[in-house]
């Protein structure tokens, strides 16, 4: 059995019994509340230390970026390896393969054009939308641009500040949406080219130059004749839509105009 300094007591000391209990209690609470004490400064200093240390990455943070500093922003910023991982992901779902660097080039010029600031790149359409978070993504994009890289880039143009939240969570829904909006793209690049050429051949044709197809059925048009009209038929036209449509005999100058530039041109191609 082990010594209990409460139980001891001296035999010429009786009396002594209850002082040494007292004393010994009074060391033992003393001691609990001195080991409370201390369990209660470890935590305190944890948090200082955990404080100093939010402290110290905050104004790292502030001095790689005076932007982010100027707004008051300690978000973190996108690093390199989240762009790769990104891109990696990405790259194992289905329908990545449709998918076209140079298309997604094209797809990424064509939402910064169509967002609310169109004449702003993508580093500073984001960094709009929360400072720093463009110039970050675009320090963060290692050379040379690949494919899965620009996918990435795609991403935080079509998605904008909740582009970490897609790509971390369902990058299948990613792909996909990139997919569509690639392929929607693709269509209205073709309609604007089909567009400025049949504006350049509606000028062509307007400035009388060398004739085409086109200008040849609007001429027949204007004169009201068939493919294949004789000069017979054309001179016979012509003289009745010149009586009908002069100035002088109350026509319009316009129409006048056009009866006289379709004759010229189907007596040529006669």
């Amino acid at each position: 059995m082990g010594f209990d300094p409460r139980r001891w007591s001296s035999a010429a000391e009786p009396h002594r019994r209850q002082t040494v209990t007292s004393n010994v209690d009074a060391l033992l609470a003393e001691n609990d509340s001195l080991r409370r004490q201390v369990l209660q400064l470890k935590r305190q200093l944890d948090v200082l230390r955990q404080r100093q240390w939010t402290q110290s990455q905050s104004k790292q943070q502030q001095r790689s970026n005076p932007r982010r500093q100027e707004h008051g922003d300690t978000a973190p910023s996108v690093s390199s390896e989240q762009v790769e991982r990104w891109g990696e992901a990405l790259a194992k779902q289905q329908g990545w393969n449709a998918l076209r660097l140079s298309e997604l080039e094209h797809l990424i010029d064509a939402l910064n054009r169509a967002s609310f600031h169109p004449h702003l790149n993508l580093q500073q359409r984001l960094d709009r939308l929360m400072p720093g978070l463009g110039t970050d993504l675009i320090a963060a994009m290692l050379k040379p641009v690949t494919k899965k890289r620009c996918a990435v880039l795609a991403a935080f143009a079509l998605y904008g500040i909740r582009s970490r939240e897609w790509l971390d969570e369902d990058p299948q829904r990613v792909v996909f949406e990139l997919k569509n909006r690639q392929r929607s793209s693709q269509k209205s690049r073709r309609t604007r080219s089909d567009q400025r050429a049949s504006d350049r051949n509606y000028q062509s044709y307007g400035e009388g130059n060398k004739s085409t197809e086109l200008s040849i059925i609007e001429a027949l048009r204007v004169l009201g004749l068939k493919h294949g009209a004789s000069q017979d038929s054309i001179k016979k036209s012509y003289r009745r839509l010149v009586k009908q449509h002069h100035p002088d005999l109350g026509g319009s100058p316009d129409s006048f105009r056009k009866v006289n530039e379709a004759y010229q041109l189907l007596i040529m191609n006669a």
